[in-house]
C-alpha cells in the first residue's frame, strides 16, 4: 500500500449554458484531477476543487512517496501546518491540496482492499442519495438557449420533472433585479407544485435587501435559504424577521452554535482537508445540533466522494446540491452521474467506485488550456460582477 507517484492535471468541466448568480457567471468549472499510483500499480483518484492546483499537488505529492496509504495523519502532518494561520504559508491552500491527495489515498486503499469507500467508513446507512435539481438564469451556450425570463426558468423546471422526475428544486437569486426574481420564484412555484423549493443568494444581498426579499418570497413556501446575506452575524439578524432555515458555505461551527445560525453548513470534501476531516466535521455538527450537506460543482471524482460520505453518515440528511444535469462533460467513464427521481445511487465498486476516462480527461484539460480558469462565458471573469445589492 505504499505510494509510488502522485500526478495532477487541471481540467475544465463545461456547462450546457453558463449559469448566472451573484458572483457573475460560470461557463466551465476548473478542477485539478489527481492520480496516485501505488507500488503495486493501483491507481487512486482525487480532486482539488479550487482551480489549477496541479503544481502544488505534484510538489506536495513528492513528499509522500514511499508512505503507506493508511498513514493519513502522518501525511497530513507533513503537508498541512498545524496552526490556523501563518505569515510563512497559506494554510487554507495547503489543506485543500492535501484534501485532494487524501481523497486519492482513500480511493487507492479501497481498490487495494476490494471494498467501496463507504465500507471503509463503517458501512452504508443509505445507498440512494437525495439531491436537489438546480435552476437559475443562464446565458446561451453553444448548443443551449439558456433561460433569460422567469417563464423560461419555470419551463425548465417543469421539463426536469417530466424528463427526470425531479423532486427538490434549488435556485439562484441575487443575480438580477429583485422584482424579476420574485416573479421567477412565483412562476417556478406554479410549475413545480408543492415540491420543496430552496433558494441561494450566495451572500449577494445586504440585510435590508434580504429582509425585503424574504418578506416578498414568503408566500411561495421556501423550505431553505442559502446565504441570503454573507456573514453568520447578518443571518442571525435576519432570523428575527424570518423563520426560514438558513445555510452557509463559510465554515465556523463554534460561531454557528453560539449564534444559533446558520442551521446548516454546506461545503465540499476539499474544504475540510479530505475525507477523514470531513467525516470528523460532520460528526461534530451532529453533536452540536447543526445540519450538514454537500454543495455542488465537482467532477465525478469528488462527487463520488461526497456520495460515499453521505451513504456512510446518517447526519447528512436532506438533499445535498448537484449540477449533474447542467454538465456537458466529465472526466469519469459514464459520467456525469445520473439523477433520476431526485436520487443518485452511491457507487458500489471498490474505492470511490469510478474510473477515469482518459479521452475525456485529455479533452477537459485541453479545454482548460484554451479557456483558462473558471471562464464566465461572456466577459469580465468569474467574480467580477459581485456587488452587494
Amino acid at each position: 500500500m505504499k505510494i509510488r507517484s502522485i500526478t495532477a492535471l487541471p481540467v475544465n468541466i463545461p456547462f450546457h449554458a453558463p449559469y448566472r448568480f451573484s458572483y457573475g457567471a460560470i461557463a466551465s468549472l476548473t478542477k485539478t484531477v489527481i492520480r496516485l499510483v501505488t507500488e503495486d500499480g493501483v491507481v487512486g483518484l482525487g480532486e482539488c476543487a479550487d482551480g489549477d492546483r496541479a503544481a502544488d499537488v505534484i510538489a506536495a505529492g513528492a513528499r509522500l512517496v514511499g508512505m503507506d496509504l493508511r498513514d493519513i495523519h502522518a501525511a497530513e502532518a507533513k503537508l498541512v501546518p498545524g496552526m490556523r494561520y501563518t505569515p510563512w504559508g497559506n494554510v487554507l491552500a495547503a489543506r485543500r491540496v492535501f484534501g485532494g491527495i487524501e481523497m486519492a489515498m482513500w480511493d487507492a486503499r479501497g481498490k487495494t482492499e476490494g471494498v467501496p469507500l463507504f465500507q471503509l467508513l463503517g458501512g452504508a446507512v443509505r445507498t440512494e442519495i437525495p439531491l436537489t435539481e438546480y435552476f437559475s438564469y443562464r446565458w446561451p451556450g453553444a448548443n443551449h438557449p439558456g433561460e433569460s425570463t422567469p417563464l423560461e426558468v419555470a419551463r425548465y423546471c417543469a421539463a426536469m420533472i417530466e424528463r427526470h422526475g425531479s423532486v427538490i428544486f434549488e435556485g439562484k437569486v441575487g443575480a438580477v433585479a429583485l422584482d424579476e426574481e420574485v416573479q421567477m420564484v412565483r412562476e417556478v412555484r406554479a410549475a413545480i407544485g408543492d415540491r420543496p423549493l430552496q433558494l441561494d443568494a450566495n451572500g449577494g444581498w445586504t440585510v435590508p435587501t434580504a429582509r425585503d426579499a424574504l418578506r416578498r418570497l414568503a408566500p411561495y413556501n421556501i423550505s431553505w435559504f442559502e446565504e441570503p446575506v454573507e456573514t453568520y452575524e447578518e443571518m442571525a439578524d435576519l432570523r428575527h424577521h424570518c423563520d426560514i432555515p438558513f445555510s452557509a458555505h463559510a465554515i465556523d461551527l463554534p460561531k454557528a452554535v453560539a449564534l444559533r445560525c446558520p442551521d446548516c453548513i454546506v461545503t465540499n470534501v476539499n474544504e475540510h482537508g479530505g475525507v477523514a476531516r470531513t467525516r470528523d466535521f460532520i460528526r461534530a455538527c451532529e453533536a452540536m445540533g447543526v445540519g450538514f450537506r454537500f454543495h455542488s460543482g465537482e467532477t465525478g471524482i469528488a462527487s463520488a466522494a461526497y456520495l460515499h460520505l453521505t451513504a456512510a453518515l446518517e447526519h447528512v440528511r436532506g438533499a445535498s446540491q448537484t449540477l449533474f444535469h447542467w454538465y456537458a462533460d466529465d472526466v469519469i467513464e459514464g459520467g456525469p452521474f445520473a439523477l433520476e427521481g431526485g436520487i443518485t445511487r452511491v457507487p458500489d465498486g471498490p474505492g470511490l467506485g469510478v474510473t477515469l476516462d482518459e479521452k475525456a480527461l485529455g479533452r477537459c484539460h485541453d479545454r482548460y488550456l484554451a479557456e483558462g480558469a473558471f471562464p464566465d462565458g461572456r466577459s469580465g471573469g468569474y467574480g467580477s460582477a459581485f456587488r452587494k445589492r
